[in-house]
């Protein structure tokens, strides 16, 4: 059955909207907009004014089925903002009923937009759609990441129920540079397949969007590996993907912040600066 035609049931639906705009030198969080249990934490400036943190939470004990949940990330012209979550979201299972996420981020002109959520956790049974769509102008620059966990019911046991399906649209000036969907279901056998996950219940996509995307930047993120796990690089024109299959969240944590340490200097013209959420 596909999540539209799931019979409805009453579950949250939260709702967040922020819009990020330069002011001289700083970008400001101008506007926030929200309803139902999700919300931005007070913005941090860790690296100075040129860049706005923000710290997006909803409910720790997690979304179950029925519940739908939607953010709206707007960089206006030349602002720089990076966003992250602070804790792993958490998919419960289900009696039959989907739970949604749809994340919509947009830059402007000029503007630089980064979104680097801690891991998401799909629990044995659950019905879970996610999906992303990225549009950006013409010299907009992005930086993003997904990581999801297939928790099972017990150590050497395989995801025997539910479904999740997500879908990743990037578009620059109206056109898509990148689409990406996937399905997987419990118990399948795309799960142990080395065409699918082979038996591996952790695997993430990092993005990384420019006008252009040099041959020497493309080189330096092939050079590091993951410490578990398995990581692989692709070129295309104008988007940069990097893709992480592995038992570990940790792992894959720290193989795409080893990316970003890349990409940001030469997409962003700034260092790295993890958000201090991370060390807590």
């Amino acid at each position: 059955m596909h999540p539209s035609e799931a019979v409805p049931i009453a579950g949250w639906r939260a709702r967040l909207a922020l819009d990020f705009a330069q002011r001289g030198a700083r970008t400001v969080l101008s506007e926030r907009r929200h309803a139902g249990p999700v919300t931005v934490h007070r913005p941090q400036y860790p690296e100075g004014d040129a860049v706005c943190h923000a710290l997006v939470a909803h409910p720790p004990e997690g979304i179950a089925g029925g519940d739908e949940l939607e953010l709206t990330v707007r960089a206006k012209a030349g602002a720089r903002a990076l966003l992250t979550t602070p804790g792993a979201g958490k998919w419960h299972r289900t009696a039959g009923p989907w739970a949604h996420q749809h994340v919509a981020l947009e830059a402007g002109a000029g503007a630089v937009l980064e979104w680097l959520p801690q891991e998401t956790i799909v629990y044995d049974g659950a019905a879970a759609e996610l999906e992303a769509d990225i549009r950006l102008a013409a010299d907009a620059r992005f930086i993003g990441w997904e990581i999801l966990r297939l928790a099972r019911a017990g150590p050497g046991e395989r995801a025997a129920r539910g479904q999740l399906r997500t879908r990743t649209t990037i578009r620059r000036d109206g056109r898509i540079a990148w689409q990406a969907r996937a399905q997987l279901e419990g118990g399948a056998d795309l799960l142990d397949s080395t065409l699918g996950l082979a038996g591996e219940p952790v695997f993430g996509t990092l993005f990384a969007a420019a006008p252009q995307i040099d041959a020497p930047l493309v080189d330096a993120c092939r050079a590091p590996h993951p410490v578990a796990g398995t990581g692989a690089i692709t070129a295309l024109p104008g988007v940069l993907v990097a893709r992480y299959l592995g038992a570990s969240s940790a792992a894959a944590r720290e193989y795409f912040a080893r990316l970003w340490a890349i990409v940001r200097p030469a997409l962003a013209g700034r260092d790295a600066a993890p958000p201090p959420v991370w060390r807590a």
